[in-house]
């Protein structure tokens, strides 16, 4: 796809082959009783990765590919389930961008859903936190449908209705760029975004809150504005995810959730969800940021997102020029990614962090760059001298606990509309 999301999304490939090829060919890897020890929690943990994506061109879950999500691969990390994004990038506000977001949601769903239908003898869907453990139970993958960026579903707010009857239980309202729906942490310059549009939640976005709490949707507040989240915290009735967020204590970036957004997270009840994105986890030096800054001005970038109307010979140019420049970052490492949970886990305790990986938009870090490798998080974990009952916890376990309580949310506000109704 072209516009924004093509240039974000460039602007992340580059810096993670970047970073692979000045990796040493054994940075990340664990120590070899560590990692035998990470094989053994795993084998009694449900581990589980609230955050991936599937390419549109994905090949099928079948077969061991060249993508980071497959089921040999999840098998060789055992992993037990994962939340599959329903992820569409920001486009126009038109009726042809609408067109084009439901066409390219529909496709997402279908990829999703076939990872079970077409593999019925090692995943299966899962629409609770029940049916995770019944399915991770009987040795199969249990496949979760997400929802991230609700610009596909047009003003309409009868369609968190039909995205819940199709499956998806969990949903995030903005991806990169303001919708109409809340404003983004990441507002598009290509698509004329000013630093907020609805000052947080629109009144769209404050009457959906309501809804997906009747239905005991978890709501994931990643990519908003602080003023979006905090909205979201003071008329949620659940308890929330970030399914995919960094630390800004650690990494100043606009992505990341500052000390105050972990706090109201944890008194909320929620989980926040560490993401493995190299960006997110790992400071670049400041003479990199300096030269990075210098180019954007020069092209008149704003981050990620070319000018409306660059010519694609300068895009193309400037994306040159950017890999030179961010060929010298050193790569995201597992230890740094730990280091974020860290971070987390002190600041707002255990019960509130997990883990979480982007794969296949941009996540991975060396040592952990697929679902192959979940067990070096967890050598990692044990080398900081994390307990098996923690690692569970930050494994899915604080994922999964806040779920249920989200479904169980729901069906107290449905058995009240009920005997009110009666």
């Amino acid at each position: 796809m072209g516009g924004p999301h093509l240039a974000a999304t460039l602007t992340a490939a580059l810096l993670l082959a970047a970073a692979r090829s000045i990796a040493a060919p054994a940075e990340g890897a664990a120590d070899p009783k560590l990692l035998e020890k990470a094989k053994e929690v795993h084998r009694r943990i449900i581990a589980f990765d609230s955050h991936l994506d599937l390419p549109f061109d994905y090949p099928g879950a079948s077969t061991d590919g060249k993508t980071q999500f497959d089921l040999p691969k999840v098998a060789r990390g055992q992993l037990k389930g994962a939340a599959l994004a329903v992820f569409v990038p920001q486009g126009p506000r038109t009726p042809e961008g609408y067109a084009q977001a439901r066409a390219d949601a529909e496709k997402k769903y279908n990829l999703i859903r076939a990872v079970a239908e077409q593999n019925p003898n090692l995943a299966a869907l899962a629409y609770s936190s029940e049916d995770v453990h019944r399915i991770a139970g009987k040795g199969k993958f249990a496949v979760v449908l997400s929802l991230l960026n609700a610009y596909p579903l047009g003003s309409d707010l009868s369609q968190i209705d039909e995205w819940y009857k199709r499956g998806v239980r969990i949903f995030g309202y903005t991806h990169a760029g303001h919708n109409q729906w809340a404003d983004s942490s990441r507002p598009s310059q290509a698509l004329g975004d000013t630093a907020e549009e609805h000052g947080g939640l629109s009144a769209l976005g404050k009457q959906g809150i309501a809804r997906l709490n009747e239905l005991g949707m978890l709501i994931d507040v990643s990519q908003l504005t602080t003023s979006s989240l905090k909205q979201v915290l003071s008329l949620t009735r659940a308890p929330v995810a970030a399914t995919h967020s960094g630390v800004k204590g650690l990494v100043d970036s606009p992505r990341n959730l500052t000390d105050e957004e972990l706090e109201l997270i944890k008194k909320n009840g929620g989980v926040v969800q560490v993401v493995a994105f190299g960006n997110y986890v790992r400071p670049v030096p400041k003479e990199i940021t300096d030269q990075v800054a210098a180019l954007q001005a020069e092209y008149g970038y704003k981050g990620n997102e070319p000018p409306p109307g660059l010519p694609e010979a300068k895009r193309m140019e400037y994306a040159d020029r950017n890999r030179k420049i961010l060929s010298a970052v050193p790569p995201a490492t597992v230890a740094q990614f730990v280091d974020s949970i860290d971070y987390a886990v002190k600041k707002i305790g255990i019960d509130h962090v997990g883990i979480s990986s982007d794969f296949n938009h941009g996540g991975g870090v060396v040592g952990w760059e697929n679902e192959g490798e979940c067990q070096n998080v967890t050598a990692e974990l044990l080398r900081r001298h994390y307990s098996e009952r923690d690692i569970a916890k930050l494994w899915g376990g604080n994922f999964l606990r806040v779920w249920a309580e989200a479904q169980n949310v729901g069906k107290a506000l449905q058995a009240h509309h009920q005997t009110r109704a009666q």
